[in-house]
């Protein structure tokens, strides 16, 4: 059952090769992702988030990619470089953060806490305040591009995380599946298996 739309599938796709190194296929899957509508800003938002979870090349070949699939410069509805807002990315960050791993959210804090406390501060300030509570683009739809990136990665205790944070956003079972199937046909057989295995597991 297909329970995503044609535009969020492609976003998902687009954000699972963005974790890979192919250009051909990240060329590829953006001009899908313009064929399918995907709407300028979402891409946007999906190559800005994707600093977090597959650094600053693979983001940068991102936007590269959907430059030019778009013809179309990028929409600035934050630059981030306002470093007057902390606070306020801050307070966002804990919100966000919240909503993702709702009942686990204090011990997330205390364990990354316990790991560094710079990391637990990037983590709420710059990657859920700066970047994933931006406008632009939904909770529900930033967390299928961490699923569909994760999954790409392998990273398991991170897939684990944001599958549940994809529920608790209130995304709904058969749309996980759908991102999972989606990310699991352009990652590695052992990667994509992983993620099926957990998400039954979850579910």
């Amino acid at each position: 059952m297909i329970a995503l739309d044609d535009a969020t599938r492609a976003l998902v796709r687009f954000a699972a090769v963005a974790a890979q190194p192919d250009r051909e296929r990240l060329d590829a899957a953006a001009r899908a992702a313009v064929a399918a509508e995907v709407p300028v800003l979402w891409g946007d938002e999906m190559v800005l988030q994707s600093v977090l979870m597959v650094g600053y090349p693979r983001a940068l070949a991102a936007a590269m990619a959907w430059r030019a699939a778009t013809g179309c410069p990028a929409e600035g509805l934050e630059d981030g470089a306002d470093l007057a807002r902390v606070d306020e990315w801050r307070r966002r960050g804990e919100a966000t953060c919240r909503v993702v791993y709702g009942a686990n959210y204090e011990k997330l804090r205390a364990n990354v806490t316990e790991l560094h406390p710079a990391l637990d501060a990037w983590m709420v300030t710059e990657g859920y305040g700066r970047t994933l509570s931006r406008p632009g683009l939904d909770l529900v739809r930033r967390e299928f591009v961490v699923i569909a990136q994760v999954v790409m990665l392998g990273a398991e205790r991170q897939l684990h995380s944001h599958l549940r944070g994809a529920r608790n956003a209130g995304a709904a079972a058969a749309a996980i599946d759908d991102v999972l199937l989606i990310a699991g046909a352009e990652a590695d057989p052992v990667h994509a298996a992983l993620a099926r295995s957990l998400w039954d597991r979850i579910r």
